[in-house]
């Protein structure tokens, strides 16, 4: 195995362990021991478990922001654009289900790092976002001009988060049937209109 993939194989099982067990509980004996290698052989591919998580999440992140971005510079109304970002999130909940368990688990103990001060910036670039196309939607009459874009904004993001706890691939939807169901009932809303 090349130096690349026995990198790319130990982030992966860090990152399984990390989603299961939570960062702050998941040892670097415990990564080693996964891994089949000793502890101190770790530290000839990372330098810390903080790089470790570092890349898990900054990988989620910088993936996120490229393909919300994509869905701002392609254009069409609000509602349009919403719904590409919800697509976009939920399209994340398999490949980097662990950045996401993370994010929920260990967000309060890892922003208290420089190292982790992108967590906070890639969250307010992203509510920015969000709050932008909610905000014109409601001036142009096409959302509903008496309710907060910025609590609007977090509990859409918030139920799509916690969707990683149940959802389970291989089931009756996948992330993209999922994220269509969510849209629906996002701007449709349950009641018979």
């Amino acid at each position: 195995m090349f130096a690349s993939e026995r990198r790319e194989h130990l982030v992966r099982l860090a990152a399984e362990l990390f989603a299961e067990k939570g960062y702050q509980a998941t040892t670097v004996r415990n990564i080693a021991d996964e891994a089949g290698i000793l502890s101190g052989s770790l530290y000839h591919h990372f330098d810390s478990k903080e790089s470790i998580v570092d890349e898990i999440l900054s990988a989620f992140f910088d993936e996120l922001t490229a393909t919300n971005q994509a869905a701002l510079e392609r254009g069409g109304d609000p509602r349009t654009i919403l719904a590409a970002l919800v697509s976009n999130c939920f399209g994340t909940l398999v490949p980097h289900r662990a950045a996401i368990m993370v994010m929920q688990n260990d967000w309060n103990y890892l922003r208290q790092f420089d190292r982790f001060d992108y967590l906070t910036r890639s969250e307010e670039k992203a509510e920015r976002m969000w709050m932008g196309q909610i905000s014109k939607g409601q001036e142009i009459g096409l959302f509903r001009d008496d309710i907060d874009a910025r609590l609007t904004y977090r509990m859409i993001r918030d139920t799509i988060w916690v969707a990683v706890r149940w959802f389970r691939p291989g089931g009756r939807l996948d992330a993209q049937g999922l994220a269509d169901h969510y849209i629906k009932v996002l701007f449709d809303g349950i009641a018979v209109h």
